[in-house]
Formats: structure tokens, C-alpha cells, sequence
């Protein structure tokens, strides 16, 4: 067994193994992660770098326990929800992911909208076009040609490594928390917690593990994928949050938009700043886009025990194809109805998150630490303590948030 451990402990066997968590990790960093991390920066500098190392540890735990349950019982998160929890919980849980994945979408539409109007090319173009090539992609058949596509898009989001700053300060900044009374830092907070572990992205990582046919014996290379995809995407927000805190903070400009964090590019890197920043924008949006429609739709089928999968026909997965459809398209349209408050809905969507997150994560622990479903790889102490301890943590600022709202904040 130790040979064999480190046979595929090998940089080839690594290489090969990356793909689920990466993917499920840089999802995250869509058009509204863009958004909140570029408010993040404007509106406080950088007061809110501490939050990521927190949070990067805690989406490799939430990245890591999806990926383990996926390998060891190969079944995705809404198969083992159903099975622990019966029918009706089930319901509950796919209503709430789809009515959120739904809202999630509609706001990816809107950033390729953003990002694609930084080249002068309008919605009513832009939008039904990137709608049907995200269709016919996420109906290719073929899941590995599907992740390698996307992870290729994702190589765009170096565009925002792109920041000059004062290092001292920044690493200061990044291991000192810096807490604030100011009621928008404490929703911003829920926010940047809302979009940096979003519901969806557990789903994802579980059901991408399965789908790989990823078994016990590659529980270690997923773990490495899970970890690495966590730090990569983390790593992309800091300096999304560096780069607007240092152009954008100082000069008191606001972020109201996805797209208006193009200027805190431009006194870095020139005439090619909005070229840089709408590239990483529409790559962002259409990875996240291309993801959802596909997640929500495998976790209410995994739910129900219908047909799923990208490899399926219409004839043998009706349901699967018809959600990611109507998803697409119902996302595509709202986008293009006049009037519509995008921005709105994005922030609407990482609300819904927020508030989903946490019953997400007592499915998953409670999954995860059962001796039945997992044996020897269930929970152990440390990795509970953390699990609850996020559950707490965010449960707590999520009503601190609506509290505030409610009282006009």
C-alpha cells in the first residue's frame, strides 16, 4: 500500500488529479466574488486581508470533507442528504439551491453583460450569444473535455494579479484582524463569507469527485486538489482586494458595479487596464456561468434518483438537460428585461447564500462525522471543531446582518 501511495504521489499523478477542487474553488471568484472583494478594497483598503487566510482554511475544510465523502462513498452531497435525511429535507435543501443557483446565474449573465460592454459590444448581443454557447458546451457529453475547457478560462483571472502595493502593509494588514462597527463592513463580511464558500460550491466539489470516478485510494490527490484550489483562489482575491485598496480606497471611489472596479486597473496598467480587467471579468462570469446550471441540475436529479450527467441523452436524462435549459435561459432573459436591477440581484443572490451556507454545512458535518456513511474516514475532532465553529461564526454575522437591515443600516 505504500508503494502504491507513492506511485501516485507523483507530479504526473498530481497534474492528472487536479481538476474538481480548482475548478469548485475559482467558480467562486465570479462576478459577484468580483464585486465584493473590489467593494472590499474600496471601501476599506485593506481592513478586510485578514478574512482570507480565515477563510481560505475554511474552504479547504468544507473543500476537503465534500471531496472525501465524494471519494469514499461515491455518491454526491444531495444523494447522501436524501439518504440521511429523507425526502422532505431533501426538497427543502434542492428548492433552496436552485432558487439561489438560479439568482447566482442570472448575476454571471450580468458580468459577461458588464464585461463584454467594456469592448463596446451591447447585452442584446453579447448575452443570447454567450447563453447558447454555454448550452451547447454544458451539453458536449463529455465532463473531462467540459473541466479542461474551464480550467483553461480560468488562467484568465492572472489579469488581477496585476497590483503594485507596499508590502509591509499588506502583510500587516493580511494577519492582523481589523474589526469595524460600521454596519456595511459587517454586511460586507457576510458577503465576502457568502461568496468565497458559496453552497454550490460543495455540491460541486462533491459531485465533480464522483464524476471522476475518484475512489479511496486517490483520497490523498484530491485533498492536494482541494487544497491548491482553495490557496489559488484565494490568493486571486487578495489582490483583487489590494488592487482596489490601493487605487481605489485612497481616492474615495466607490464600487456600485462589478464593472467599475476596471478603474482601479488603469493607473497600473495603462490603456490595456480594461482590456485586462473585462477579460478577467467574462472569464470569471462564464466559468461560473458554465458551472451552475450543471451543479443545480446533478444535485435535484442525484436528489430524486433521476438520470444526470453530462454524458446522458436528452432520452435518458430529460430532467438534467431540461433544468440546465430552462436555468440558462430563464437567466439569459431576465438579464436582457429593461429595468431589471442586475446589481440587485447579485447582491440578493450572495444574501440567499449566506443564509443557505450554513444549513449546507450541518448536511455535510453531520454526513461527514457518521461512522456508518464513512467509517474510518470520518470526521475527527479538529476538523468537527472547525466545521461547527464556521457554522457559529457565520450563522451569528448572518443575523447581525438582516438585524441591521431591519433597522435601516
Amino acid at each position: 500500500m505504500r508503494e502504491e501511495t507513492k506511485k501516485k504521489l507523483t507530479l504526473a499523478a498530481i497534474l492528472g488529479a487536479m481538476g474538481p477542487g480548482l475548478l469548485a474553488a475559482l467558480s467562486g471568484n465570479d462576478a459577484g466574488g468580483i464585486a465584493t472583494y473590489s467593494s472590499a478594497g474600496a471601501s476599506y483598503g485593506y481592513q478586510m486581508l485578514w478574512m482570507l487566510p480565515v477563510m481560505t482554511i475554511l474552504l479547504i475544510v468544507t473543500q476537503e470533507t465534500a471531496a472525501r465523502c465524494g471519494c469514499v462513498t461515491g455518491k454526491g452531497l444531495a444523494s447522501l442528504i436524501r439518504e440521511r435525511f429523507g425526502v422532505r429535507k431533501s426538497v427543502l435543501a434542492m428548492a433552496a439551491l436552485l432558487i439561489a443557483n438560479t439568482a447566482v446565474t442570472i448575476s454571471e449573465f450580468a458580468g459577461i453583460a458588464s464585461g463584454l460592454a467594456l469592448f463596446g459590444i451591447p447585452a442584446s448581443i453579447s448575452v443570447p450569444l454567450v447563453a447558447l454557447l454555454i448550452w451547447l458546451l454544458t451539453m458536449s457529453g463529455s465532463f473531462q473535455r467540459i473541466e479542461k475547457i474551464l480550467l483553461l478560462v480560468s488562467c484568465v483571472f492572472i489579469a488581477y494579479v496585476v497590483a503594485a502595493f507596499m508590502a509591509g502593509e499588506v502583510a500587516y494588514a493580511t494577519v492582523v484582524p481589523s474589526v469595524s462597527s460600521d454596519p456595511s463592513y459587517v454586511s460586507l463580511v457576510v458577503a465576502t463569507i457568502g461568496t468565497t464558500i458559496a453552497p454550490w460550491m460543495i455540491f460541486l466539489a462533491q459531485s465533480n469527485v464522483v464524476d471522476k470516478h475518484a475512489t479511496e485510494e486517490d483520497l490523498t490527490l484530491q485533498r492536494i486538489d482541494a487544497v491548491s484550489g482553495s490557496v489559488t483562489a484565494d490568493i486571486i482575491a487578495w489582490f483583487i482586494i489590494i488592487t482596489t485598496g490601493t487605487v481605489l480606497f485612497p481616492a474615495g471611489i466607490k464600487i456600485a458595479d462589478a464593472a467599475d472596479a476596471a478603474l482601479a486597473l488603469e493607473p497600473i496598467a495603462g490603456e490595456f487596464s480594461t482590456v485586462l480587467f473585462a477579460s478577467g471579468l467574462v472569464a470569471a462570469s462564464f466559468l461560473a456561468a458554465c458551472v451552475l446550471p450543471g451543479v443545480t441540475s446533478s444535485a435535484i436529479c442525484e436528489a430524486f434518483g433521476w438520470e444526470r450527467g453530462a454524458d446522458r441523452t436528452w432520452e435518458e436524462a430529460p430532467v438534467y438537460r431540461g433544468l440546465i435549459t430552462g436555468i440558462v435561459a430563464v437567466s439569459a432573459v431576465l438579464v436582457l428585461l429593461p429595468g431589471v436591477d442586475l446589481f440587485q440581484i447579485m447582491m440578493i443572490s450572495q444574501v440567499i447564500n449566506g443564509v443557505l451556507l450554513p444549513v449546507v454545512l450541518v448536511f455535510l458535518v453531520f454526513i461527514a462525522q457518521d461512522k456508518h456513511i464513512m467509517g474510518r474516514y470520518r470526521n475527527g475532532r479538529a476538523w468537527n471543531a472547525l466545521t461547527w465553529a464556521a457554522i457559529g461564526i457565520i450563522t451569528v454575522l448572518t443575523v447581525v446582518m438582516f438585524v441591521l437591515q431591519a433597522l435601516g443600516y
